[in-house]
């Protein structure tokens, strides 16, 4: 069989005019989505099939070469990606049948001592990390909007609240697939990379309280409780940098979002927020703000008296710390399988279990430079020591646990019921995962053929300027997809090989990309439906957007600078050593 070894410059010799048209299919995507308003799996296989016609005949590159690059990007797309979000997903579903989900939001409203802005945060901010962190893809922005909502607050606060305090954990969301994917498609090192997203997207975590302060009452509400917010988010922040660093960049999130739940737990014991009352009956509507004085509420979306009063009740441990259980223990099992090697090398021992595939009709036929065989021809079937699997075994832990302890038949859950949950999972992801299997699948075939590289080269004409314009492509990608992991799908090639070709560290870059994705979710096309259809605001997304359009463009500033310093001696000292 034939070889083939991708150019930059298949049309005339012109890199420009090639780039041109190797932005084709990326184009094609965004007018499907944002001007044709087609759904995004017709979207993405729309653009698939336009990649696949650019590698044929302007990069020249084989028809079976071109087909099966796409094969093996929807594989991968398949496992490990979609396989880890169907598993923490499912995992979350576990602790709703069990009734565990319920005892959660309890402790919230402890934790909150009665203060409606406190306890927003708590739900929109720590406990929409920890979902982010297992499940992603919009998941925290409907199941914590529609716990605001319950609480009595009005549909565009809520709404907007959620939207932006999903932004801090979306670059170490879903198990941090977003990273992996990068590393998988770029060859560098998914825990190099993870770290340094770990120094740049905490330094936005730490204002995100502050900023749903502000959201949720205005200049006052940040004037008598900024203190609990900096508290919240600096938690947060640490805890994001140090985990990212020195631990495991898939925990990162639920550490962190445990870090900031712990520090509230710990500094309201010390520490009373003013305004309590006044600021219920600011924020809420309806019955739940005359509830501040009456103690008295509405329905689920007005509020309820249950909800105000929630503080004033007990924590019980044992109900407590199972509610908590799922979470631990994924941090339990995560740094086993990533950390322990004391008697025992497990990191070693489950990567021994890796079965790498050469795959067929590309590897040792599509060729780089120099004549070898290009790194991602070769799939890598992490069967075992995939998070998707760790998960797995949690979930099947903690369904055992529930089983075992039903409080007389409170929690009524069977490990049987905890398995069919997959497959309901399986199906309600089916369209969400035919686009994360269509867009791996463009990847790959751009990838491969030459067309991201020709955009990379091109672009890295602007040289060092290319630093600040870096996070504005991964900011686009996630703005039209709706996922940080689809826009490092689209441009982590590209983004490496711009860097290289600036002479640029390209896990910078790469990083970046994934930070500019955290602050393009919260104005998703995907996303402002999810939040729009969660508080009952269906067809006014529009109003949504113009609400957090502002916060999306200023954290995209503030990161752009950011980056752009730290490739330059004045920040470089921040970025961790590989």
């Amino acid at each position: 069989m034939d070889t083939f070894t991708p150019t930059t410059d298949p049309l005339a010799g012109s890199i420009a005019l090639s780039a041109i048209i190797s932005l084709l299919p990326l184009l094609t995507f965004f007018v499907m989505l944002a001007v044709v308003k087609a759904k995004a799996y017709v979207s993405g296989l729309t653009s698939l099939l336009v990649a696949i016609l650019v590698a044929i005949f302007v990069f020249k590159m084989p028809l079976g070469m071109a087909l099966m690059s796409g094969v093996l990007g929807a594989v991968f797309g398949a496992f490990p990606v979609v396989w880890i979000v169907i598993m923490a997903i499912w995992l979350y579903q576990v602790t709703v049948v069990s009734g565990r989900f319920e005892d959660l939001r309890r402790v919230f409203d402890v934790i909150g001592g009665g203060d409606i802005r406190i306890q927003s945060i708590l739900i929109a901010f720590c406990f929409g990390g920890l979902l982010e962190a297992l499940a992603g893809f919009g998941a925290p922005v409907a199941i914590t909007a529609t716990m605001l909502l319950a609480l009595g607050m009005a549909p565009l606060r809520a709404a907007a609240a959620v939207l932006v305090a999903n932004t801090a954990p979306v670059a170490f969301g879903a198990v941090a697939i977003p990273i992996t994917t990068a590393a998988g498609l770029t060859g560098l090192d998914a825990n190099h990379i993870g770290a340094v997203v770990g120094h740049q997207a905490p330094l936005l975590a730490i204002f995100v309280p502050t900023l749903l302060l502000f959201i949720l009452d205005g200049k006052r509400g940040v004037k008598e409780v900024w203190p609990a917010a900096l508290v919240i988010g600096g938690s947060f922040a640490v805890a994001q940098f140090l985990c990212a660093t020195y631990f495991s960049y898939e925990l990162t999130d639920i550490v962190a979002s445990l870090a900031g739940l712990g520090a509230a737990v710990i500094f309201l014991r010390f520490w009373t927020p003013k305004g309590r009352d006044e600021a219920r009956a600011r924020v809420l509507v309806g019955e739940a703000a005359q509830g501040a004085h009456a103690g008295q509420g509405g329905n689920a979306r007005t509020g309820s008296a249950a909800a105000y009063r929630g503080h004033e009740q007990k924590l019980e441990a044992g109900p407590t710390f199972l509610a908590l259980f799922p979470y631990l223990l994924v941090i339990v099992v995560f740094g086993i399988a990533k950390l322990w090697k004391l008697g025992v090398n497990v990191p070693g021992a489950l990567a021994a279990t890796d079965v790498k595939i050469k795959w067929p009709m590309l590897y040792g036929h599509v060729l780089d430079g120099e004549g070898n065989p290009v790194s991602s021809t070769i799939y890598n079937f992490q069967w075992l020591s995939n998070p998707g699997t760790l998960l797995l075994f949690t979930g099947l832990i903690v369904a055992i646990v529930y089983s075992l302890n039903d409080a007389g038949g409170k929690y009524k859950i069977k490990v049987s019921d905890a398995v069919l949950e997959i497959g309901r999972t399986i199906y309600n992801m089916r369209w969400a995962a035919t686009t994360i299997l269509s867009v791996l699948a463009l990847a790959y075939v751009m990838n491969l053929s030459g067309q991201t590289i020709t955009i990379g080269t091109w672009l890295a004409g602007t040289g060092a300027f290319f630093a600040f314009l870096s996070p504005i492509l991964g900011w686009i990608g996630t703005a039209v997809t709706g996922s940080d992991t689809s826009a490092n799908a689209l441009f982590a090639k590209l983004q490496q090989t711009a860097g290289i070709n600036a002479g640029i560290d390209p896990n910078l870059l790469v990083a970046a990309n994934t930070s500019g994705g955290v602050v393009g979710k919260l104005i998703s096309p995907q996303n402002l439906a999810i939040a729009a259809t969660a508080v009952g605001m269906e067809g006014k997304e529009s109003v949504i957007l113009k609400k957090v359009a502002g916060w999306s463009v200023g954290m995209l500033l503030v990161l752009c600078v950011l980056v752009y310093l730290q490739s330059t001696p004045i920040l470089g000292w921040m970025l961790p050593t590989p």
